[in-house]
């Protein structure tokens, strides 16, 4: 099936059909770099680094730009309440944001523009718009009047009367319509400023996207991304200047995230409502639903923790990606430390999985070479027939979930499907006993895996060893008295002397590790 994304324009899945065949452009709103990134800020970039990641996959050549707001009133007062100059809060603030990002996998980002190193194109953007007559200067400000826009309103669907009764507009009393919002702001003493025809002053937050956006991508590019918190008025506002500078379409598709909201409920990562990636309910009043789900989300201004503090420091990075994307982008995400700690024992398996893998082929599972485009993804045939069958209507699974509007959640059970064949394959097979010296079993059991990490890959998942699979080898006091440990349980079952073994076994479980009986002996893991 065709690549088909469902469009927040349109309200519909349409079919995804590039500006310019084999490339695609790519925008995603960033942050504003005035505190720390909360688990928050990291949702949008996860998705996002998965549809390049499957995009690419897919053939396309992919430019993707994620702007920094390095200059914002958040910023000025953040800075000016914590005693330094806003240039050197929004420096050490970006690092943060960028640290968190290579924690988490994301490193497929082209580039970040700041907004202070874009001013001379959003001033000749706020230029063309007054000579235009869609924008007004005001005292020092500059405003673009929404009436003069007959199509303002029509990501939201709403009309301007609507959209003012949301009260989520700027005020000012001396706009001509409450709607207008501001291009440019003129500067008060001691903040930022830029030099303008209209005085000096600062951009307005929605002019930023538009410049940068339009300068790296074009006038019109592929897709726009961004928190369903932005879709108005950050999202309205920039379709309204762009598109009225340049009279041609701004982004042919606008892809919305479900925001992160606190939970306590528990969920099972690849349980049955997984497994269609908990697709949103379709709702035409999507302003309704971004409140809904704003009200809820975990904000830095709602006192979300810093992600290093409140998250990694407790859970794995990878653990962290994997639940973000066990549902449906379009989603609202129920974060709680327990639906990770869930995460976490589903991931489990696979770890396993990869060490079994290991001990039966020789092989490294993370140095396996993976096809990095569809066309050349290698063919699945061979003997047995059944299990080769399976593996085929897997990937087929795996790959219609993603063209199904990058169903990510949907994919995630294929993974866990996936997984059961293959250790069922090594049960069946004995790779663990006799069956290891087959070698076109062992191939098979090498094929399977392959297609394994290459469909993690995708999700940006599996790339690397984590500390978490790690069966303590590199401790070589835990390891050695580990060995002493399994040793003296062994000759304790040699002896039948099972109540002993058994509480030995027991004992460790309740120190969090796992033993693990196997043909070719005991292993053992922390869990």
């Amino acid at each position: 099936m065709p690549l088909r994304l469902y469009n927040t324009l349109s309200r519909t899945k349409e079919d995804f059909t590039p500006v310019e065949p084999g490339k695609v452009g790519m925008y995603l709103c960033g942050p504003t770099v005035y505190k720390q990134a909360h688990i928050g800020h990291m949702v949008g970039p996860v998705i996002f680094d998965t549809v390049k990641r499957y995009l690419t996959y897919a053939g396309f050549d992919v430019t993707w730009i994620v702007n920094i707001t390095d200059v914002d009133d958040k910023l000025i007062n953040r800075a000016n309440e914590n005693g330094v100059t806003v240039e050197a809060l929004a420096e050490e603030m970006t690092q943060d944001y960028l640290e968190n990002l290579e924690i988490m996998g994301v490193d497929t980002i082209d580039r970040f523009p700041k907004a202070t190193e874009h001013i001379d194109e959003m001033l000749a953007m706020i230029g063309k718009l007054v000579d235009d007559g869609v924008a007004y200067p005001l005292d020092g400000d500059v405003y673009f009047g929404v009436e003069k826009d007959d199509d303002y309103g029509k990501l939201s669907h709403r009309s301007i009367d609507d959209l003012i009764a949301g009260d989520r507009v700027e005020a000012a009393s001396k706009k001509k319509n409450p709607a207008d919002f501001a291009l440019w702001k003129g500067s008060k003493p001691g903040e930022p400023a830029w030099d303008s025809p209209w005085g000096p002053g600062r951009p307005g937050w929605h002019i930023e996207c538009s410049a940068m956006a339009g300068k790296y991508l074009g006038e019109t590019f592929d897709i726009h991304g961004g928190g369903l918190d932005l879709l108005f008025p950050h999202h309205e506002n920039e379709i309204a200047q762009s598109e009225c500078c340049h009279s041609k379409p701004f982004a042919n598709y606008w892809m919305h995230n479900g925001l992160m909201r606190a939970s306590g409920q528990g969920g099972k990562v690849g349980g049955a409502h997984n497994k269609h990636g908990d697709l949103p309910a379709a709702a035409d009043d999507l302003v309704a639903q971004m409140k809904d789900q704003e009200s809820q989300k975990l904000a830095g201004s709602q006192g979300a923790e810093s992600v290093k503090t409140a998250v990694f420091a407790k859970h794995n990075p990878e653990t962290v990606r994997f639940f973000l994307l066990a549902t449906h982008y379009r989603s609202p995400i129920d974060f709680s430390d327990e639906r990770l700690e869930e995460t976490a024992r589903s991931l489990d398996g696979f770890y396993r999985l990869i060490e079994t893998f290991g001990r039966i082929t020789g092989q490294d599972f993370y140095s396996l070479d993976v096809s990095a485009t569809r066309d050349a993804s290698a063919s699945l045939a061979g003997e047995p027939a059944g299990y080769f069958g399976e593996l085929t209507a897997l990937r087929d699974r795996f790959l219609e979930c993603m063209d199904d509007d990058i169903n990510t959640g949907g994919a995630v059970g294929v993974l866990f499907d996936l997984r059961k064949v293959l250790n069922g394959f090594i049960n069946e097979a004995k790779l663990e006993g006799d069956g290891k010296s087959n070698e076109s079993a062992v191939a098979a059991l090498v094929a399977g895996t392959t297609l394994l990490k290459e469909l993690a890959q995708i999700l940006g998942v599996f790339r690397k060893p984590i500390e978490s699979a790690d069966s303590g080898a590199s401790d070589e006091l835990a390891g050695g008295l580990m060995e002493l440990v399994i040793s003296l349980r062994s000759s304790l079952r040699a002896e039948k002397n099972w109540p002993l073994a058994d509480k030995i076994r027991d004992s460790l479980n309740e120190l969090k590790i796992t033993l693990e009986d196997r043909p070719d002996g005991t292993i053992w893991r922390r869990d």
